[in-house]
């Protein structure tokens, strides 16, 4: 294992698999300024880095991420009032958002104890969410004077469908990760101890596979929603003849074809 951040952001390398960790435990990882630009920078290294096929997001300490930090949004709503200031400059959380959302490698969110508001928009983009038993999860930004708009009402009915997705926001409750399980909102629900333990396994079986087809695989997904069935077919075609003469694609037949687990390089 090699790790190469410090600070706000804590960053290790464990094989295929890039452990991102919130690392402001005394705030419950609230998210401030300095925690989203290391964040930020965070994601960006893992994700140009060749040997990382695969991303957690984690939080140090017992809870996942509390959300913005509310001096620093009070702060904030204080200082634009005076000011005047109607904003239009992109956030430093959505631009945090975007990272992950073009990430290279599928993501993985530990969710421990809780996720609110910003802290759930973080995890909307991710691939895979993991969440404990009693975690607070959810938008709850009507109850505090705004709405989420750092993603969640458009990533949000992509996930779980529309009128799902008005409950959740107009409403400003959390929802039980039991349902969120059920109705597709994460992927796996489990006690807050083995949250972390769960989300670098999933994380590392995603590593384990081929990572082009992974790659492609992502793409053709992510632009499921986007086209029309028949160019979302042309495109997934298109896709997969890309990968028909890399080693990968080889070595993936020669492997099972000889009773092995395969060494896939990416090329």
């Amino acid at each position: 294992m090699r790790e190469i951040g410090t600070g706000n952001v804590l960053v290790s390398i464990d094989g295929h698999r890039a452990d991102v960790v919130l690392n402001r435990p005394d705030k419950r990882n609230a998210m401030n300024e300095a925690l989203l630009s290391d964040l930020k920078q965070a994601i960006e290294a893992v994700n140009a880095d060749d040997s990382v096929r695969a991303i957690t997001l984690l939080g140090d300490g017992p809870v996942f991420c509390a959300g913005m930090d509310l001096d620093m949004m009070l702060e904030r709503g204080e200082q634009a009032q005076a000011d005047d200031d109607q904003g239009g400059d992109a956030s430093q959380l959505g631009e945090v958002i975007e990272t992950i959302d073009n990430a290279r490698v599928p993501t993985v969110v530990g969710i421990k104890r809780a996720a609110p508001a910003g802290a759930f928009e973080l995890s909307l983009p991710a691939d895979f969410r993991v969440i404990s038993t009693d975690a607070k999860y959810g938008v709850i930004e009507v109850k505090l004077g705004t709405f989420p708009h750092g993603g969640a009402t458009q990533r949000l009915p992509r996930l779980i469908g529309l009128a799902k997705a008005k409950e959740l926001v107009l409403s400003g409750e959390f929802i039980d990760p039991t349902e969120a399980k059920q109705i597709g909102l994460v992927n796996e629900v489990c006690d807050p101890e083995d949250v972390d333990e769960h989300a670098r396994a999933l994380a590392d079986d995603l590593a384990a596979n081929a990572p082009l087809g992974i790659e492609n695989a992502r793409k053709a997904l992510n632009a499921a929603l986007e086209m029309p069935l028949d160019e979302g077919l042309e495109y997934e075609q298109a896709l997969g003849e890309q990968l028909d003469d890399t080693h990968d694609y080889t070595e993936g037949f020669s492997a099972r074809l000889e009773d092995r687990e395969p060494e896939f390089e990416g090329r």
